[in-house]
């Protein structure tokens, strides 16, 4: 399974982004989206899974979780906005949060943790960035598209 990574988006949805996403099983947002329509474009590739981030206001972003859980080919997945919201044991085997706009994958006490980065408006120096979990026989790898934007 092939689920898209996407965060901080902001209301600005690059066609770079969904090129990257294009073929992806599912797609995940990790907040901080700025506009429904995103979440909509998205849509039309894969089914979303999308939580609320900071600057999610209104309505519709009323409506989304603060975090969401997956389970996926046997993986459990963990979505949240900021990752520095976490308490206690992680009950799952990936984490995917966004906020930072920093892109990092790393593993911490056997957890993967995922932070696509910024899909949206350039913020300082960081890298306009997307990501890709692969989920096949009950692990998950994950890797990081930079978008030539």
């Amino acid at each position: 399974m092939r689920i898209g990574l996407i965060s901080d988006t902001h209301g600005l949805l690059r066609p770079e982004a969904l090129q990257a996403l294009a073929g992806s099983d599912r797609i995940v947002h990790a907040g901080d989206i700025g506009d429904a329509a995103i979440l909509e474009s998205l849509a039309a590739i894969a089914p979303v899974t999308a939580v609320r981030g900071n600057n999610d206001q209104g309505t519709w972003a009323q409506a989304l979780p603060h975090t969401a859980l997956l389970v996926e080919g046997g993986v459990r997945i963990l979505v949240i906005h900021d990752v520095k919201e976490l308490s206690g044991v992680v009950d799952a085997q990936v984490v995917i949060a966004g906020h930072s706009h920093q892109p990092k994958v790393e593993r911490r006490e056997g957890v993967l943790f995922v932070n696509p980065g910024s899909a949206g408006p350039r913020r300082f120096k960081l890298p306009v960035c997307v990501g890709r979990l692969i989920v096949q026989r009950g692990r998950a790898e994950a890797e990081l598209m930079p978008l030539a934007v």
